[in-house]
């Protein structure tokens, strides 16, 4: 005969139950954990359709899928005049002549609309340099270290382009603590040629990043060039200015001579002295075609400085209008 089998009590199978209970909960707390952000993104995006401007942005930026997800999840917007100021207060901060900010845990990127087609390109990589201030925000600790270090060592020892200089040596005055971040966009958008470990790492965000370095030379360049000329408008208007003046000098000097001279043949001349009066009548004549001659070609300068003043004031007030369409203070130069 066999030997009755002991029972189970339900008190142990509680405790058993419950023990699987906890370990799937264990089980599903750090799966929502490490998966976290994917989450937050799903969330966000479940019903979201991006507009085809900025789709459009996305495209022409060569983001990859992960970058155009940063910039969606963010809800990206381009704003008109009247709205960018309530979204991005004092431009966001920003120091260069990049428009749009991003809020911070990916609460939202916000670009300044520009329609003058000589600043094609300032939307584009205002769209990838936000971008990456969200992209930033996900790094892990250690790999901010890793790529802070890349940042920084670049900035040190490689970097060259003194306008992104002055640019990093604005933000360590107004935001020290956001230095390096700022030049993770900065770099990643401006600078075309970076060295081997940051090119691969901005691959994760775009196919082809020189497409923004190639667009943030675009529109710069509508700046920098109408700065070149007019540097060298006025050098040249300062070495007109200086031979009209020598010129104006050496007129008085001979206006002082003419009448000197007059003086003297009109007293010849009143004295009876004819020979003497004739013998300095040429040279008399001669002085006075020399300084008629003298005037005509100081009224020359004078209309060739005239018009340069004009041309170099229409290029001035060209920037000055492209500085406005920006709503920003890149200098502006007037005369």
């Amino acid at each position: 005969m066999l030997p009755p089998a002991n029972k189970v009590s339900s008190h142990h199978h509680s405790r058993l139950g419950n023990l699987v209970i906890l370990v799937i909960w264990l089980a599903i707390l750090g799966l929502a954990a490490n998966n976290r952000q994917n989450i937050i993104d799903w969330w966000k995006l479940r019903n979201y359709q991006a507009p085809a401007t900025v789709s459009q942005l996305a495209a022409q930026d060569t983001m990859t899928a992960y970058g155009r997800k940063i910039f969606y999840v963010n809800h990206a917007a381009i704003l008109n005049k009247t709205a960018f100021p309530k979204q991005c207060p004092n431009n966001g901060g920003e120091q260069t002549i990049v428009l749009g900010c991003y809020h911070g845990d990916q609460a939202g990127i916000f670009l300044l609309g520009v329609n003058d087609p000589r600043l094609n390109g300032v939307e584009q990589v205002t769209a990838a340099h936000e971008m990456l201030h969200g992209a930033y925000d996900r790094l892990s600790s250690s790999e901010k270290a890793k790529v802070d270090a890349m940042l920084l060592d670049y900035y040190n020892n490689d970097l060259r382009d003194q306008r992104l200089r002055n640019t990093i040596a604005a933000y360590r005055k107004t935001e020290p603590h956001d230095v390096v971040n700022e030049m993770h966009s900065i770099f990643g958008t401006e600078v075309a040629k970076l060295p081997s470990g940051l090119e691969q790492y901005y691959k994760r965000y775009f196919t082809n990043r020189a497409q923004m370095a190639a667009y943030a030379a675009q529109y710069q360049g509508e700046f920098t060039s109408r700065q070149a000329a007019v540097t060298q408008d006025d050098a040249q208007l300062a070495a007109l200015k200086q031979q009209i003046d020598s010129l104006e000098a050496d007129l008085q000097v001979k206006q002082s001579t003419i009448s000197s001279k007059q003086s003297s043949l009109n007293e010849l001349k009143a004295s009876g002295n004819t020979d003497a009066y004739n013998a300095g009548v040429p040279g008399y004549n001669t002085l006075v075609n020399d300084y008629n001659a003298e005037v005509e070609q100081v009224r020359g300068l004078i209309g060739q400085y005239n018009t340069l003043v004009a041309a170099r004031n229409a290029i001035a007030t060209q920037e000055n209008q492209l500085s406005k369409e920006l709503i920003t203070n890149p200098p502006t130069i007037s005369r």
